[in-house]
């Protein structure tokens, strides 16, 4: 019955954290989000490096044979956006460490 719940939450997990930031992603590669992001005085390809890896990641997560690559790639993007973030100073990555966490907890779920 244990091994049932944990798999039925990891399950809940993968899906909640594909969709949502399946969506948020696009949201962040469409030109809409280049003004946004421009304040960072980062070039614009590095919105568009992690924009399609989320997007890559996500679609990985959601496709039962590739969750685990998926679920590492995300987190790969997430500690980079997160360092990014650091680096200029924007500290409020509360979202994204959570995000990582989930990422990290799915793909390490499904490799053992």
């Amino acid at each position: 019955m244990s091994g049932l719940r944990s798999n039925l939450g990891l399950c809940v997990l993968r899906w909640s954290l594909g969709i949502v930031i399946l969506i948020q992603a696009v949201m962040f590669v469409l030109p809409n989000a280049a003004h946004e992001f421009s304040r960072t005085h980062m070039p614009g390809f590095v919105r568009l490096l992690l924009g399609c890896g989320e997007i890559l990641g996500c679609v990985l997560l959601l496709i039962p044979k590739t969750v685990s690559r998926g679920a590492w790639l995300l987190l790969a993007v997430f500690v980079m956006a997160i360092l990014l973030h650091l680096l200029h100073g924007l500290y409020g990555t509360g979202n994204l460490v959570i995000y990582a966490a989930a990422a990290f907890a799915i793909a390490v779920g499904k490799s053992g």
